[in-house]
């Protein structure tokens, strides 16, 4: 069986020393929970993060400058100097040479230990200097017993958890937690590495390594023992998301199908006669996808993915159209308010024109609105008038009681948490226990490994082609010491009757800060335009303030427009043909991806300028350069997916998808594809034939988390 939590966190002596019910735990046992390590078996996979060798003693002849040692010596000399500061300065010599030893933090007992006489074992980098060998702040202890056989392990820990508590609770946790196989020996038969080590073995090994084993090999997780366990993590994390799409399969959603009668065209149909464009062959098939899902009787749970300006929302109209023809509801979610106006312009232009014979219509539902408003929307909904429901987050409140919703469509996916969308897939509430198709968007495209891992229990649809007329962006990087040439760029398209964006960084530390940036670079840029009509747009102006300013640059009234983060997704000007950003290093690079697709939207030839601040060397960062080259060698967003993934990997990438489920801690989507292709095809072979044992792997590794990727 799968260890099973414990009430208190395991002792580093064993489960008898834990602390009894009702007493106050210790510090490092709070830091224990703290850190999640709550079961024997957490204990055994919280693995090392570096290793030292503690197992030799090198003379100090043998040490070369920058390589860290052990010695063993005796203290010569011990003083407290006060230049250039206060510090303890302790000179040790062995058989073949002298190391002097400086600390500038330092207690009496540090003293007592380092006092003349005393023979110790050091551990340190060494240093060269203009007065020989030196160590600063090396570790020490009285020289005295058996060398270890094996590497010490260094383990992520926090302030109040020293390493020897820790070093003795995964120990304990090793010796008791429950590592027999759960996976099946045919399974293994795949891979040679996989089977030259059992899950036991390759635990211990890694927690205790032998001094002979390459260290690198260890610490970038190339070792075969470190293969087994990202095996092991891959199949546990497949499986949970097998076992999840199989019992959404077993649930029962309405079968929505267009009701076509005799001589009148469905309203899908209608729909499609009636757009002012030609969908792409791209669209078509999503579309397609879409509706076979919808004709069945099972939840659909897709994933509508497309970049910037692929051409998303009139997929998801055509969608809707279908579920509204069938004679149910449907609700469109965005993250913002300014988004979801912006869908719910579309749709209207769309749909309401086509619902009006039928006595529907789309209704309009926010935090911001008024009372009456707001009670006249709900009375809708309730009765069924509202064939079409868009908004924020007021979407899923308690009062929002649908009369028959079928579809719910969630823009911007990543940005809502499991609850929001658990608590809209609970609007269908007519007693029969099925619940609506759920079809989500994002213009983030997925990588392929995060696909196949993350979002496994999803069908996926990918809008892979823009619509025609969209003009390529050019990119520029520009240090922001060039910024007045900047401004007089701007001041060129002002004159052709173009308009820009101004993006200022949202800094999470300091909204006040953010504001203040915007605030002044709005009226830098008001005095520099004079004639210009230069507005401003923030996340903490009132809603009708904001509804005023986009009203006024979506008109061409405004020329230029400075904002925060707040304009990200979903405006829509095609005028707008520059968009410069602001201290462009401080950003994701979905998130440069996602602003750059708000121009390019129109005939005109667009640009993006990035405008990036160095550090007082003059200097990036390694990750915003990197970031930033991707920006201007790159307007694909699979490929900007794919480069965001190998620089900051799957965690912000998923958003809040994943609030409160496991990343992968060992596997590297980015490199341990042959693993994740073996987990992909063992884990329905496990659950078809080893029921027990998928269980139980799944308890072992995820623990009651894999609740989370079911949402």
């Amino acid at each position: 069986m799968a260890s099973k939590p414990s009430a208190t966190p395991p002792s580093p002596a064993g489960p008898d020393k834990a602390a009894p019910a009702g007493r106050e735990l210790s510090p490092p046992q709070k830091a224990l929970l703290k850190m999640g390590l709550r079961r024997d078996i957490d204990l055994a996979l919280h693995l090392p993060l570096r290793y030292e060798d503690e197992t030799r003693i090198t003379l100090l002849r043998n040490a070369r400058e920058g390589d860290t040692v052990q010695i063993e010596a005796t203290v010569v000399k011990s003083e407290i100097t006060m230049r250039p500061r206060r510090q303890l300065v302790v000179t040790v010599e062995d058989e073949s040479g002298s190391c002097e030893l400086r600390f500038f933090s330092f207690y009496p007992s540090h003293q007592k230990t380092l006092a003349v006489g005393a023979l110790l074992r050091i551990r340190g980098e060494i240093k060269g200097g203009f007065w020989g060998r030196q160590m600063l702040h090396p570790a020490f202890r009285l020289a005295g017993g058996e060398l270890p056989t094996a590497l010490t392990p260094i383990y992520p820990t926090v302030a109040q958890l020293p390493q020897p508590y820790l070093r003795r609770a995964v120990q304990s946790g090793l010796m008791r937690a429950d590592l027999d196989e759960t996976v099946p020996v045919e399974l293994l038969q795949g891979i040679d590495f996989l089977r030259l080590s059992d899950l036991r073995s390759a635990l211990s090994f890694l927690h205790h390594p032998t001094p002979d084993v390459s260290l690198a090999a260890l610490e970038d997780h190339s070792h075969p023992t470190w293969q087994r366990l990202k095996a092991e993590e891959l199949l546990a994390q497949q499986l949970s998301q097998l076992e999840s799409k199989r019992e959404r399969d077993r649930l029962q959603a309405p079968a929505l199908a267009p009701q076509r009668q005799r001589g009148v065209l469905s309203l899908h149909e209608q729909l499609l006669a009636a757009l002012p464009f030609e969908l792409t062959a791209a669209q078509r098939r999503v579309c397609e996808e879409i509706a076979r899902d919808l004709a069945r009787g099972v939840p659909m749970h897709r994933l509508l993915q497309g970049d910037v300006g692929s051409g998303k929302t009139v997929v998801a109209a055509l969608a809707a159209a279908i579920c509204i023809d069938a004679g149910w509801q449907c609700a469109l979610m965005a993250p913002t308010e300014i988004l979801a106006e912006q869908h719910f312009g579309k749709l209207v232009g769309w749909l309401e024109p086509l619902l009006a014979p039928l006595g529907k219509q789309v209704a309009w539902l926010a935090g911001a609105q008024k009372k009456k408003e707001r009670a006249a929307a709900l009375a809708l909904v309730e009765n069924g008038e509202a064939a079409l429901v868009v908004g924020t987050h007021a979407v899923i409140q308690e009062q929002v009681r649908f009369k028959n919703l079928a579809l719910a469509l969630i823009d911007e996916q990543h940005r809502f948490g499991v609850a929001q969308r658990l608590a809209l897939r609970g609007k269908l509430d007519d007693g029969s226990g099925r619940e609506p198709h759920l079809l989500m968007m994002s213009a983030t495209p997925i990588p392929r490994t995060l696909a196949m891992s993350y979002y496994a229990d999803l069908d996926v649809s990918t809008i892979d082609e823009l619509p025609p007329g969209r003009t390529p962006i050019v990119t520029r990087l520009v240090s922001d010491s060039r910024r007045d040439e900047v401004v007089a760029r701007i001041a060129d398209q002002i004159a052709q009757g173009r308009q820009v964006y101004w993006v200022c960084p949202l800094i999470e530390e300091s909204e006040a800060l953010d504001l203040s940036n915007a605030t002044a670079t709005h009226a830098d840029l008001s005095d520099a335009l004079p004639g210009v009509m230069v507005g401003l747009l923030h996340s903490r102006m009132p809603t009708a303030e904001k509804k005023a300013v986009m009203e006024l640059f979506t008109q061409g009234q405004m020329g230029v427009l400075v904002s925060t983060t707040v304009i990200e997704v979903g405006v829509d000007v095609p005028n707008a043909s520059l968009m410069v950003i602001e201290h462009a290093e401080r950003f994701g690079l979905s998130q440069l991806h996602q602003l750059r697709g708000r121009v390019g939207r129109g005939a005109a030839a667009s640009a993006c300028v990035l405008l990036y601040a160095t550090n007082d060397n003059g200097r990036l960062g390694e990750t915003a350069r990197d970031r930033l080259r991707a920006m201007a060698e790159t307007a694909d967003g699979f490929e900007i997916a794919r480069r965001d993934l190998e620089i900051r990997g799957p965690g912000e990438f998923l958003g809040a998808r994943q609030s409160g489920a496991p990343l992968l801690r060992f596997a590297d989507l980015a490199t341990d594809t042959v693993l994740l292709d073996w987990a992909r095809e063992a884990a329905p072979q496990m659950l078809d034939r080893h029921p027990e044992k998928a269980q139980l792997h799944i308890s072992r590794w995820l623990g009651g988390k894999s609740e989370y990727l079911k949402a």
